[in-house]
């Protein structure tokens, strides 16, 4: 999953923006075998107004029927500009 947040988040409040995501997963019972922070990057066009964002890859296992709850919590956050959950074929 390719995560995008927000650049508001103060640099201290990132790790724990991250941690929240994570939770949601391992609530659900997804096990997270990597998390990968690519740093701040512009974006290619704007997306809520911004024209960077923070982008975060996470590597997780999770049962399929529950994506779509992790999808719609993902996107009410307004932490998350905007996702992407692809499967992977390990």
């Amino acid at each position: 999953m390719t995560l995008i947040f927000s650049p508001q988040i103060v640099e201290e409040n990132f790790p724990a923006a991250i941690e929240k995501v994570n939770q949601l997963i391992t609530q659900k019972g997804g096990v997270i075998s990597e998390v990968n922070q690519w740093g701040r990057r512009k974006l290619a066009y704007p997306v809520r107004h911004f024209m960077e964002g923070n982008y975060v890859l996470t590597r997780f296992k999770f049962e399929p029927k529950l994506i779509a709850e992790l999808e719609s919590n993902l996107r009410i956050s307004d932490e998350i500009l905007r996702y992407l959950v692809v499967k992977s074929e390990d």
